[in-house]
């Protein structure tokens, strides 16, 4: 399930290449150190008088992106005081395209979603559900025009945390990725670099990983690499860079796509 919407800002010209955001944002939660998943653990489930302006801060290190994917939004509901945040963060970030994907559908409690935002048009959207043995994980799948009569294809998804349900949500995400069009595959996939290297089916797309050494987890001392990008041959030149830390758990990952050859 996915809600689209737009507003009108200029077109952009993509063809020198494009700057991308990846970004688990935890629902717009300030988390800073291990006990406060214990001590801030409600304003997963209540309303939080800071989360709009952590929104409004969000949002002005997203202007300067052209596309930006974002995992562990809320669509809307009870904990965000109602707020859409990807459609909130399209407004006041000024995308004139976004997409969100509803995961997860606790009802007015919450409305756990992926969400992708973009200044150049999207040519075609699907939504896909992740295999495993529970519900709740998605992936978007987005294509842009790109010179050259080209489509860059955008694949953003949030992985579950068990390894056997990742093998199975790696297995249908290598089965999106396309032959000879430029591709990049990026996310919260809650494994290592290491995993992802290891994973057969996702070696025979050809995909290389940008991020082997890109700690983003926890965000206040990253020890751990969990978000992920990975970009077919045609994007050789492609690079990635960990932002400081914006409220998350989770560290934002800058990434620059060259215009393909």
């Amino acid at each position: 399930m996915h809600q689209a919407g737009h507003i009108t800002t200029p077109h952009h010209d993509i063809q020198s290449g494009l700057r991308l955001l990846c970004f688990n944002m935890q629902v717009g939660i300030q988390t800073q150190r291990y006990h406060h998943y214990v001590t801030r653990c409600w304003q997963h489930l209540l309303p939080y008088a800071q989360r709009n302006n952590h929104l409004q801060l969000m949002a002005r290190v997203f202007e300067d992106y052209d596309v930006v994917a974002l995992q562990e939004a809320d669509g809307g509901s009870f904990r965000s005081g109602r707020v859409n945040q990807v459609e909130y963060l399209a407004q006041h970030a000024q995308f004139p395209h976004h997409v969100q994907q509803l995961n997860r559908n606790l009802g007015a409690l919450a409305q756990h979603s992926n969400g992708l935002l973009s200044r150049p048009a999207f040519a075609a959207i699907e939504t896909h559900v992740l295999p495993g043995w529970l519900p709740g994980r998605g992936a978007l799948a987005a294509q842009l025009e790109w010179p050259h009569g080209q489509m860059l294809h955008i694949i953003s998804a949030h992985l579950a945390l068990g390894a056997k349900a990742q093998r199975q949500q790696l297995d249908f995400i290598a089965q999106q990725v396309p032959q000879h069009q430029p591709c990049i595959v990026m996310g919260d996939f809650n494994c290592s670099a290491q995993a992802l290297l290891a994973h057969p089916r996702l070696r025979e797309t050809g995909l290389q990983l940008l991020t082997l050494n890109h700690p983003s987890y926890p965000s206040w001392r990253p020890l751990k690499g969990l978000d992920h990008v990975l970009v077919s041959p045609q994007l050789a030149g492609a690079q990635v860079k960990l932002l400081p830390p914006l409220f998350s758990d989770h560290l934002p990952l800058d990434i620059w796509l060259p215009r393909p050859t």
